[in-house]
């Protein structure tokens, strides 16, 4: 998706090759039988635009970041180290760097309501300084974070200096005590049998010549600081469900289930609803904001979702209040397909601009839609996420399953998008002209292990069952993809693509899994 011209090259050099997946890392895995505490359940990824960083929320409200480790022990970036002709590791590998508590549960008085401390969503901003940037929310706060690296200030020895100390005794830097001693000018005492000082001491007649006080050094040590910059809170009424930085570096959008408001970075107390679907009345609501997205190059730009499936991509330059969309993209519904099921899982969870702002991926329930933004009648492709869970939307209507939200991501370069699905799995499918890419993976360490062929099925090949060659993965099936009974309670509901590798983040409860290909 690197603009038209690579798109037309890339279909007529054909579909890229097939990835194969290979497991990469895993933070915080659990050992068998540990039971998950709620408030370390990962609620949000998110990697910087150099792909260095990586940020996680969880849903106790902390913010953990990773650093990559494969370039930065070489120094210089990974193009500077292939000119070099140096050997560039085979794929990225992060490590802990820091992290902090961002958000405290909170309790709205006036309206008698409990405010999670749950991470729902993370962007990172410009760096500075060496310094990093990012914004955190939880459902109605957002805040502005600076982390950076400081030199540890300490205090020197605060003991007497020895060097010119007479005598035979050893002075320490913590062998004097705390008790009220009235000392002479030449640091001797009035009473000779007044011992303030511990046991292995002796002062030398005439007391010290000279005494060593405490100064405050800075050492070669450093430490990470999290600064809370901004917090830019009241702005919303109900749940804020995301929040997208503008490419100006100055602006950014919040957005709940009725208004987007825009924001100033380093305005925190006033902000601009520019978006606002709340009906005069109440009973007369249809349908909710489920999703914002500044797009990645046209400030004046952003797209959001509504919970009946459809799109809607709106340009600032035309007034103060966006009430009407430059662009509506919606797929019209099959005649004789409407059941009570339609609406819910028409409702689209996630949305994502290309790197170029040119095709805008959507997640509803059951599928991936990539939409052309220069084309509005319809997607131009639709990925089957998991087609087998249709026959069961009443167990999942049930047990409010059918109202996960699940994420989606693009790779970097546009040639593929991802998601992920219940059973800790998730999908790659490939999305250039002609490819037949669609490959289930599992969050673990051996994650082509759901490709396993089922022996009761010996119709597919291996190679068929590793990279799936179905139509877009449209499984009918009772069970999952390759036969096996599905969990309901284990869901993949966020991933994220690293901006220049073919690696993928995902969170399987409280695990950080990292794959590479």
């Amino acid at each position: 998706m690197n603009g038209g011209d690579g798109e037309v090259a890339a279909a007529s050099a054909g579909p890229p090759p097939l990835l194969e997946w290979k497991f990469s890392q895993v933070f915080g895995e659990r050992t068998a039988g540990e039971e998950v505490q709620e408030v370390d359940i990962i609620s949000a990824i998110e990697f910087d635009k150099t792909g260095d960083h990586l940020a996680t929320g969880d849903r106790g409200g902390r913010v953990v970041l990773f650093e990559r480790t494969d370039t930065k022990e070489h120094g210089g970036s990974r193009r500077d180290l292939e000119r070099m002709d140096y050997p560039v590791g085979r794929h990225p590998e992060f490590r802990y760097k820091t992290e902090f508590q961002s958000h405290e549960p909170e309790f709205d008085y006036l309206k008698s309501l409990e405010i999670e401390e749950k991470i729902n969503k993370i962007r990172w901003c410009q760096t500075a300084n060496g310094a990093l940037f990012l914004l955190s929310t939880n459902d109605k706060t957002i805040k502005f974070w600076k982390v950076q690296e400081k030199k540890v200030k300490k205090i020197s020895d605060m003991n007497v200096d020895t060097s010119k100390a007479v005598g035979n005794g050893t002075l320490a830097s913590s062998s004097v005590t705390s008790s009220p001693k009235h000392y002479l000018a030449n640091g001797g005492y009035p009473d000779k049998s007044y011992n303030g000082l511990s046991s292995d001491i002796s002062i030398p007649p005439g007391g010290l010549r000279s005494l060593r006080l405490p100064v405050v050094v800075t050492s070669n040590e450093t430490s990470l600081v999290a600064r809370c910059r901004r917090v830019y809170a009241h702005a919303h009424d109900y749940h804020i469900n995301s929040i997208s930085n503008n490419s100006d570096g100055e602006t950014f959008i919040s957005a709940d289930d009725l208004r987007i408001n825009l924001w100033n970075l380093e305005i925190s107390n006033q902000s601009f609803n520019i978006v606002d679907v709340k009906p005069a009345n109440m009973e007369d609501l249809t349908e909710v904001i489920t999703s914002a997205e500044f797009h990645p190059t046209h400030c004046n730009m952003l797209a959001y979702s509504s919970s009946k499936g459809s799109i809607r991509l709106i340009d600032l330059r035309q007034s103060a209040l966006c009430d009407s969309h430059c662009k509506l993209f919606e797929e019209q519904e099959a005649p004789g397909s409407r059941s009570f099921f339609t609406e819910i899982i028409a409702s689209i969870s996630d949305i994502k601009f290309g790197r170029d702002g040119r095709y805008i991926l959507s997640r509803d329930y059951m599928t991936l839609k990539l939409w052309d933004i220069n084309m509005d009648s319809g997607p131009v492709s639709t990925f089957q996420v998991h087609e087998y869970l249709r026959p069961k939307l009443c167990d999942l209507y049930e047990n409010d399953s059918i109202f996960d939200k699940f994420e989606c991501c693009l790779s970097g370069e546009g040639l593929r998008v991802a998601t992920g699905s219940y059973s800790n799995l998730f999908r790659v499918f490939g999305c250039t002209s002609g490819s037949t890419e669609a490959t289930t993976l599992e969050a673990s360490k051996n994650p082509m292990r759901r490709q396993v062929q089922n022996p009761s099925r010996p119709s597919r090949s291996l190679s068929s069952s590793i990279t799936r060659v179905v139509r877009r993965g449209s499984e009918s099936s009772g069970f999952d993809a390759n036969g096996n009974s599905f969990d309901f309670t284990t869901k993949l509901l966020h991933l994220a693509w690293h901006p220049t590798e073919n690696s993928i983040a995902c969170a399987a409860a409280n695990s950080l899994y990292m794959y590479y290909a």
